[in-house]
């Protein structure tokens, strides 16, 4: 399956963070906690594949929450945190992993450099934990009083993902079986194991509570906005279906592509990409290359949808206008609209479709193909 493979661990029911929706569910400028996070593994080119482990209770909210993506089916977690990571660590037993990160799903900041700093540690030390060293004056105080400074000096604020190698994890976790540790690190210490420290980030907070989620909104609301266009078309040929914005759609015809000539989700994919720079859809998927023959193109639009995640950034709004004289497009538009909010996972009220014609002028008013254009609007950090 993978030589590296990330856990993510979300099997809590976070209590400090009130009823209704657990934390990790949570919509974060539109977009789920959860799938924040696991974007940010899938994005990166030296993760292999993704383990999520959840509560029982919440599978609903996760197949929602992570629709589309390419991620291991889920584990059920255990009474404790020790608990769920062991379980999720048996689950990949199988899998030929040699490198294990382990990832809280509440910290869905967690960037490229820090991940990538993780997996650097693990080519000398068997264990490898991002940190940050601890600037706030400390005190020990019993009931209101202070009764001890103690000094911060080689003090660090330990965050995720935790990485080591993966049979001496496994083991280090059978080993502490029944013990109450607070983090993987601290089962790899009760092993006698050498863990690294590797850079941290501000930005890698985990989602605790309220004011958590609070100061995430405000993160993303610091953000630039940006808008790109996108403009596609098809030309009929025989067949007996055609496929527009992720449906198929029954009709006397078919539409010619390299791909699956999705002439709705092709235009919607430029715009993303040119809303974050990225060049067109044809730069990623050269029409050239033989492995994107056929391949519908939820594919594509995935993938910009998730370079958008992985550079810290939401889609806030996607507008498509499809142009043919046929099929007709209104009895279609919401399942489409679905559709498209389970690729990109936004909601749905973030999704605009819309069917016209050109009044019988043109190549779509003689029936000769279908063409769309689309609108995405986009938001990033300033930074970037």
């Amino acid at each position: 399956m993978g030589e590296t493979i990330a856990i993510i661990v979300g099997a809590g029911r976070g209590h400090r963070f009130g009823g209704g929706i657990p934390k990790q569910y949570r919509m974060l400028g539109g977009v789920p906690v959860l799938r924040r996070t696991v974007s940010a593994f899938l994005s990166h080119p030296d993760i292999d594949a993704v383990r999520p482990v959840i509560h029982p209770d919440d599978e609903t909210f996760f197949r929602e929450a992570v629709a589309g993506l390419d991620v291991l089916d889920p584990v059920p977690g255990g009474a404790t945190r020790q608990d769920s990571v062991r379980l999720g660590l048996e689950s990949i037993e199988n899998l030929a992993t040699r490198k294990v990160l382990i990832h809280d799903a509440a910290r869905p900041f967690v960037s490229a450099d820090v991940i990538t700093g993780v997996l650097d540690g693990l080519k000398s030390h068997p264990g490898a934990i991002p940190s940050l060293p601890v600037t706030d004056t400390l005190k020990r105080g019993v009931g209101d009083l202070i009764t001890e400074t103690v000094s911060r000096e080689g003090l660090f604020c330990a965050q995720t993902p935790q990485g080591f190698r993966y049979g001496e994890l496994m083991a280090a976790h059978r080993k502490a079986a029944g013990l109450a540790l607070t983090d993987d690190g601290a089962v790899a210490e009760h092993a006698g194991m050498d863990v690294v420290i590797t850079p941290g980030s501000e930005d890698n907070f985990k989602i605790t509570t309220q004011e958590d989620l609070d100061k995430a909104e405000r993160m993303l609301s610091n953000d630039e906005t940006r808008t790109g266009l996108g403009f596609d078309v098809h030309q009929f040929c025989p067949g007996d279906s055609v496929t527009i914005c992720g449906v198929e759609i029954p009709f006397d015809q078919s539409l010619l592509g390299h791909s699956d000539a999705d002439v709705g989700l092709h235009a919607i994919t430029d715009a993303v990409l040119g809303a974050i720079g990225a060049g067109d859809i044809g730069m990623h998927f050269p029409p050239s290359d033989p492995q994107w023959k056929g391949e519908p193109s939820d594919t594509f639009l995935r993938h910009a949808g998730n370079l958008v995640i992985e550079r810290g950034g939401s889609i806030s709004n996607v507008d498509v206008t499809i142009i043919c004289e046929k099929p007709k497009i209104g009895p279609h538009r919401e399942i489409m609209r679905v559709r498209i909010s389970e690729i990109l996972g936004v909601s749905l009220d973030r999704i605009g479709i819309k069917g016209t014609t050109t009044e019988r002028l043109g190549f779509t008013g003689r029936g000769e193909g279908v063409a769309a254009q689309a609108i995405a609007t986009v938001n990033l950090p300033m930074n970037e």
